[in-house]
Parts: structure tokens; C-alpha cells; sequence
């Protein structure tokens, strides 16, 4: 219960500090917003808006709980970790308030780009979008605890131009803008490699109101997974640092 507690008031603490930072939640969605206005019409000529919209949710995702060890970086370098190595706190309480503080963050993210969506033409079923936003909620803290073990891995002054480089090939990979099954069949296989391609099939299923379908459980399987693998890395990664 103790952990349970820790967590919460970690977890309260951290969403307050990033909901006074609004222009900062904007600025994270602002990327998947542009290409909704600006590509979105475009992409409506030959696709749907339940197809587009799914894999903009994964690319503000990686765009936002993806870079979530920014805290992490700010922290190390204004002296907050040293001060966390003396609490009494569990080491997974400090860490899972962070990762569940920056998924809350995704949360209100993607609820913004959807309500958007349905303004210039999103049709998809309330209790697809909602199974959505509970796939997007696992991949945030995913890339969350994910993002925050490689901050405390690397050199400050790294974390941002290898994460950056790194997101965009993902982004790319995952069919975020167009189906991977047009791509040549090396560039779709090394797209299946990815977990994010999975996600991405499966909320558009959900977007589409096709629920009991292949996409959807592979799709919720390999975010379950990831989750907890990820977790168990930044769990171990943020125990040593604050040992």
C-alpha cells in the first residue's frame, strides 16, 4: 500500500507541474495537429480520416511520452535526483508517478488531435475511440518509463539529438501516414519489426468499429508487453542511478 500511496502523490505532484507547463502540451501535439490540417485533406482524397488519424495518436505519442527524460535531464542537472537518492520513497513509486503523470499528458494529447479529427471529418465509434485511448494510455507509459531509463543511461547533453534522431524512423516505420502493405516487401518486413506498426493496425480497427479482429489482439498484446518490459528496464535503470 505504501507503493501505492508514493506512486499517487508522485504521480499528482508531477501532473501538476506539467499542466501549469500548457504552452509545453501544446507545443508536444503541435507536429500531429499541423500534419491533420495541413496533410489531412490531402490524405482524405485517397484514404479516410479513420486511417489517418491513428497514426498521428502514435506519432504524438513518441512526439511526447517518447521525450518524457527531459524531466529526468532537467532534474540531474538542478541537483533533484541527488536529493531523491536520501528519500525514504520507493525507487518504482518515483518512477512509475512520472511515467503515469506523462501517459495522463498523452491522454489529453490525443483526446485534442481526435476532437479535432471528428471537426474535419472523423467518423469512428465512441467505444473505438475510447479501446483507442487505452491502447495509446499503455503505449505512453511504455515510451514514458522508456524515455526516462535512457535519460539516466546517457550523457545529458545527448538524450535530446539521439532521441530525436531516433523518433523519426520510427514515426515513419510504424505507417503512421500511409499503410506499410504499400511499401516494398523489405520495408514493410523491418516495419513489422517495429511494435509501433502493430498499435497503429490496431487503432485503426478500433476507429473503423471492427473490435474482434487479428490487428486489435496482436496490437493490444505487443502494448501489454512492452509496457511491462519497459517498465521492468526503467524500474532497474532508475534503482541503479538513485542506489
Amino acid at each position: 500500500m505504501d507503493v501505492i500511496r508514493e506512486t499517487w502523490l508522485v504521480f499528482r505532484h508531477n501532473v501538476r507541474i506539467l499542466l501549469r507547463q500548457k504552452v509545453g502540451i501544446l507545443f508536444g501535439v503541435m507536429q500531429p495537429l499541423l500534419y491533420l490540417v495541413l496533410f489531412g485533406p490531402l490524405f482524405a482524397t485517397i484514404g479516410t480520416w479513420e486511417t489517418l488519424v491513428p497514426g498521428l495518436l502514435v506519432q504524438v505519442s513518441l512526439l511526447s511520452a517518447g521525450m518524457a527524460g527531459f524531466g529526468i535531464v532537467f532534474d540531474l542537472r538542478s541537483g533533484v535526483l541527488e536529493r531523491l537518492r536520501v528519500t525514504p520513497a520507493h525507487r518504482v513509486a518515483l518512477l512509475l508517478g512520472r511515467v503515469l503523470g506523462s501517459s495522463l499528458i498523452l491522454l489529453i494529447q490525443s483526446v485534442l488531435l481526435i476532437a479535432l479529427g471528428y471537426a474535419f471529418g472523423l467518423r469512428a465509434p465512441l467505444p473505438g475511440v475510447l479501446a483507442g485511448l487505452a491502447i495509446m494510455a499503455l503505449l505512453g507509459v511504455s515510451l514514458a518509463a522508456l524515455s526516462n531509463a535512457i535519460a539516466l543511461t546517457l550523457d545529458p547533453d545527448l538524450f535530446a539529438p539521439v532521441v530525436s534522431t531516433v523518433v523519426v524512423p520510427l514515426i515513419l516505420l510504424s505507417g503512421a501516414f500511409l499503410p506499410m502493405s504499400m511499401a516494398p516487401a523489405w520495408l514493410d518486413a523491418v516495419s513489422r519489426a517495429t511494435p509501433f506498426r502493430h498499435v497503429v493496425e490496431a487503432v485503426r480497427d478500433l476507429f473503423a468499429g471492427h473490435y474482434a479482429t487479428a490487428a486489435v489482439g496482436v496490437g493490444v498484446g505487443v502494448a501489454l508487453a512492452l509496457s511491462a518490459v519497459c517498465v521492468a528496464v526503467g524500474t532497474r535503470v532508475f534503482n541503479r542511478a538513485n542506489a
